[in-house]
């Protein structure tokens, strides 16, 4: 789990993203809304205190949903990206991958790690969630303001969506959403993981 910057540390962080294990090893896991840039976007996995201790990594490709592309649905509001090898070695080498899981019960509990963009380390929350509606869940924790849109929700230290979707994440610290991984959700973590051909 780390942070996002636009183009290199010094620009100060906007988002959360958290490695997820492929084929290539070579995936990271965010909201939609976190990559209208993605050319200039990098990834600094366990960013802390103006540190990126296993490097900064690049994005290659982007993989969101055509309703995302079309219209910005908050339902599609999450994404699958690729990055760059580092002297020929795979980000997940350096610090692992959580498994995706879809079809979560409503009421999952779960852990959200993000980076509010004021701080310099992250947060930590855990609750049970529940459905704001058939596509979005919603958990309670306090202090998830900007710049923990993208962090992972973990159930049972499984990847079980991003904070996202419904107003963006949320208008207010504590309730944030994101939306129900389903089947969309999971074609797009095969489109990145499993590489053509």
């Amino acid at each position: 789990m780390g942070a996002l910057f636009a183009d290199d540390l010094d620009g100060g962080h906007f988002c959360t993203a958290a490695v997820v294990r492929s084929a290539d090893r070579d995936v990271i896991a965010t909201a939609a809304h976190c990559l209208d840039h993605p050319d200039t976007t990098v990834f600094a996995p366990g960013y802390r205190d103006g540190e990126a201790p296993y490097g900064v990594w690049r994005l290659t490709d982007v993989n969101v949903a055509p309703d995302w592309t079309d219209g910005r649905n908050p339902d599609d509001d999450i994404a699958f990206a690729t990055v760059a090898r580092q002297d020929g070695v795979r980000i997940e080498d350096v610090v692992g991958g959580f498994p995706v899981a879809t079809e979560q019960p409503d009421d999952v509990t779960v852990t959200v790690l993000g980076y509010p963009s004021t701080l310099d380390a992250p947060l930590r929350c855990s609750n049970a969630t529940g459905l704001f509606s058939p596509t979005q869940r919603r958990i309670d924790c306090p202090d998830l303001s900007g710049g923990t849109s993208g962090s992972p929700w973990l159930a049972d230290g499984a990847l079980a969506g991003v904070l996202g979707g419904y107003e963006g994440g949320g208008t207010v610290p504590e309730v944030s959403y994101s939306a129900v991984m389903g089947d969309q959700a999971l074609e797009l973590y095969r489109e990145a993981a499993v590489p053509a051909g």
